[in-house]
């Protein structure tokens, strides 16, 4: 792997230098990674690499030599890497990203006729031909090779060019020729005549390492104030620090703005709201203000800029919760009615998705004829929300508006802060889950919310990681969220919220939880629904962190071991393994080195203890299938000494619902 240091500067100081030729000999396709043709860039954050393989071929028998260039953005100079090739024409070339600054790469190709030359030469050796003239020929390429302008001998060491001319001022044997540093030495220049460019320049986003690795922590401010009354960001420092000591690093609120009166919900969404219900918060707008506003019963905007100030203090950062959408009440209502859409009598329709009303929520015109207007207001709320420290946003139903106004949106904040990550909020169809990462979101909901059965986690988990999404969309695992009980935490026990927890921090690098409901097992349901009853999306909670039976010490041990262990800092490198029992599951997570290995075990049965043996895929780390290893207990220390493929673990339903080894091999 190319270290910055040690980078190579391509032979073109741009990619005009060269004319293409007409009668050009190579051809280069079947690009990987390349998404949509090269219209949507690739992910990626500093420290991680980009893998490109494309088939690169030519006509006749000749010998061909390839190389992987790529700059930031708005750099004009290439640095290149060679490629390799796998076989069957295929070829591989890989770099490192190594700064926070969007990259772009493509592929160089040319007929090495030194390389060409040689391989026919080496055949005319071994039948014992007269080699004079061929001797002749040889030099004379090397020679040509040593005459091209290559940019400063970048490419090569000078002092090996300078011991080449050396060898070719004196005869030279066939030896001599043969000789593998000339081989490598001819990889590096490119041939003018035959050198050919991918006719794509193709691009990678690069975001902060936070896009690829965060711990979410969900909850209402407002629950967190004297018993009986509105909480305020100023009530909430203790709640702050309680979730930086479980080792979350995100904080994520529900929307901070002033509620809607008009067609306020009750409890468990009635639609007759009482006198002191706080109605939802996803209902935006009031005569106090619209998305520009905080909630009055929350503190003032000073109040709040204490808040992110506090958290950054404590490690933590702010996300805000972008619902694009109005209370009746909004002032958006009564100063930009065209930015609505009418029903034929003039009326606002509300929000819709049957079965479910929205009677308190008008939904947006994206398409409005104010539409030029409409969206710069729309971003101007991000905007506004940056300028008071919020570099995270997490936006409610995204798949509901234009592809089209994200790209555009997430584009033009991206110009002027880079840093600001973007979460996806869609529960929809793959596709269209899909398009809104390629439209420029950082992170994604998921279905693991729904993923409950072994066979159905280890499908779902190898399509993010393996298929054609897993370039653009990041996935963040959430077990439940305000919105969603899902049916396999419903009057469930302890240990299966222990369970879905577990599996969501360890096999996501992105996850979140929305608590306290969360780490207090809370399991109980509308009757035929996956909705809370009770829902803190209608009335103000007030919860005893502390009681019996809560979960916190397991997520304090596991978060801490995410921090500490980059294996647990990626999604990519998770790998299932064989076990013989059909309620365990098993994978492994390997640093990048492959020096450092994680296997990682849950019972995925909450009622009874399992027991199954594992297999180790010492085959794949290049171990001896024989070999004696340490398998390290990272929550508890203790050791056990494991051998071979084939080791039992042992899980229970109490608190070794799951098991988290760092296998340690001699060296």
């Amino acid at each position: 792997m190319p270290v910055p240091g040690k980078i190579k500067k391509a032979a073109m100081a741009n990619e005009q230098a060269w004319p293409k030729a007409d009668n050009r000999r190579i051809v280069i396709e079947g690009v990987v990674p390349e998404v949509d043709h090269g219209t949507v860039p690739i992910k990626r954050i500093p420290g991680e690499e980009v893998r490109v393989r494309a088939d690169i071929y030519s006509d006749g028998h000749n010998s061909i030599s390839a190389q992987l260039l790529f700059r930031q953005k708005s750099s004009q100079l290439w640095a290149s890497v060679p490629m390799t090739l796998l076989g069957n024409d295929l070829w591989e070339g890989k770099f490192l990203i190594s700064l926070f600054k969007d990259h772009e790469y493509t592929i160089r190709a040319w007929v090495n006729l030194f390389e060409t030359w040689q391989k026919e030469f080496r055949k005319r050796l071994e039948a014992h031909q007269d080699l004079t003239m061929h001797i002749t020929v040889g030099k004379a390429i090397l020679k040509q090779l040593l005459s091209e302008d290559i940019q400063d001998d970048h490419l090569i060491d000078p002092v090996e060019r300078q011991r080449i001319m050396d060898q070719c001022q004196g005869e030279m044997t066939p030896q001599a020729l043969l000789d593998e540093r000339l081989t490598v030495f001819s990889q590096n220049i490119p041939d003018r005549l035959t050198c050919y460019d991918y006719l794509k320049i193709l691009p990678v986003q690069v975001d902060r390492k936070q896009a690829l690795f965060s711990s979410w922590y969900e909850f209402f401010p407002r629950s967190f104030g004297k018993t009986g009354h509105h909480g305020r960001f100023r009530d909430c420092l203790p709640v702050l620090k309680e979730v930086a000591r479980m080792g979350f690093d995100v904080v994520y609120l529900p929307p901070i703005h002033p509620v809607g009166v008009t067609r306020r919900k009750g409890r468990n969404n009635s639609t007759q709201s009482e006198t002191g219900d706080p109605g939802s918060p996803w209902a935006i707008g009031s005569p106090f203000g619209g998305h520009k506003a905080v909630h009055p019963d929350l503190g003032t905007i000073e109040d709040f800029s204490w808040f992110v100030r506090e958290a950054k203090a404590l490690g933590l950062e702010i996300a805000l919760d972008v619902a694009y959408q109005c209370s009746p009440d909004h002032p958006y209502v009564k100063e930009h009615p065209e930015w609505f859409a009418k029903r034929p009598d003039g009326s606002i329709q509300y929000a819709e998705n049957p079965p479910k009303k929205y009677e308190d929520v008008y939904p947006i015109d994206f398409n409005s004829p104010d539409k030029a207007a409409l969206w710069m207001e729309l971003k101007s709320v991000i905007d506004f929300w940056i300028s008071h420290g919020v570099k995270i946003f997490r936006i409610d139903n995204p798949h509901t508006k234009p592809f089209v106004f994200w790209s555009w949106m997430i584009g033009e904040i991206r110009k002027v802060c880079p840093d600001v990550i973007f979460l996806a909020e869609a529960f929809t169809r793959p596709k269209v889950m899909n398009q809104l990462a390629k439209n420029g979101f950082s992170q994604s909901y998921t279905y693991f919310t729904w993923r409950s059965t072994k066979e159905e986690i280890i499908q779902y988990v190898g399509q993010l990681i393996t298929g054609e999404s897993r370039e653009v969309y990041r996935p963040n695992f959430w077990p439940n969220t305000p919105d969603i009980l899902p049916v396999h935490l419903q009057n469930a026990p302890r240990s299966m919220f222990i369970i879905r927890f577990v599996l969501a921090s360890t096999l996501s690098s992105n996850y979140g939880i929305y608590g306290p409901v969360y780490e207090l097992c809370e399991n109980q349901p509308v009757e035929g629904k996956e909705e809370y009853v009770h829902s803190e999306k209608y009335e103000l909670k007030s919860w005893d962190w502390d009681r019996a039976g809560h979960i916190k010490e397991v997520i304090t041990q596991v978060n801490q071991l995410r921090k500490i262990m980059p294996e647990l800092q990626t999604t990519w490198n998770t790998r299932f393994c064989d076990i013989e029992n059909s309620k365990i599951i098993a994978y492994t997570k390997s640093s990048h080195d492959g020096k450092r290995h994680l296997l990682i075990a849950v019972n995925l049965d909450p009622l009874k203890d399992q027991t199954g043996w594992v297999k180790v895929p010492l085959y794949d780390w290049n171990a001896n299938l024989n070999s004696r290893y340490e398998a390290l207990d990272l929550i508890t220390q203790a050791k056990s000494q494991w051998q071979g493929e084939w080791n039992q673990v042992i899980l229970d339903t109490k608190e070794r619902q799951f098991l988290i080894y760092e296998l340690r091999f001699q060296q």
